[in-house]
């Protein structure tokens, strides 16, 4: 199979909505990837299981969020029985070793990334986009994990090190996106829309 530059954006997706879409599309763009994977999380550790849908019904809305050749909709963590990260990326990486992955997260899960099992090695796994999420930016840019890997951050310049080359740079390597700022989140979606799409009365 050709090695592909993939990004990756992990999540319990309850439910997806325009924004996962929105992010996805950008990191076409703006990263020069191939296709963007959503790992759809059977439980997401850090999130209450209570008002959680069921993994195939939030794998099929997805599907229907994406509506893009190059956006795949992964079932890998439910195959697999995992839902940490480090774990997850380890056995893509030794499953498709041909292919260059990016980790996707909003800023604020850059905020929480230390909370995260085994954080540290996540930054030496995989190279990571941060988008711009509106509320989050200071803090996720002076939060723990952003000051403890500050040196490899990496921006556009002159010398080409810029994010469009960030699939292929070695890990640790991450880079912030100010240019793309999402306002969606899925809790704010599940507070006024149901699975259907429907509006709650």
């Amino acid at each position: 199979m050709k090695g592909l530059k993939i990004g990756l954006l992990g999540g319990s997706f309850n439910p997806a909505h325009d924004g996962h879409r929105q992010i996805s599309l950008a990191a076409l763009r703006l990263l020069d990837l191939d296709e963007i994977w959503w790992l759809v999380s059977p439980q997401n550790p850090l999130k209450p299981a209570e008002g959680m849908a069921g993994f195939r019904e939030r794998f099929d809305y997805a599907k229907g969020i994406a509506r893009h050749p190059r956006i795949k909709i992964s079932d890998f963590e439910g195959r697999i029985g995992e839902q940490r990260t480090v774990r997850t990326l380890t056995a893509l990486k030794a499953t498709f070793p041909q292919h260059r992955f990016v980790w996707l997260m909003g800023a604020d899960n850059l905020v929480q990334l230390p909370k995260w099992q085994q954080w540290e090695k996540i930054m030496s796994l995989v190279p990571m986009a941060v988008f711009n999420r509106p509320g989050f930016t200071y803090k996720a840019l002076n939060g723990k994990a952003a000051v403890k890997f500050r040196k490899y951050r990496h921006f556009d310049n002159c010398f080409g090190n810029d994010r469009r080359h960030l699939a292929r740079m070695r890990p640790p390597a991450w880079a912030f996106l100010p240019e793309t700022t999402i306002n969606l989140s899925s809790t704010q979606i599940r507070n006024s829309r149901d699975m259907t799409g429907n509006t709650c009365p």
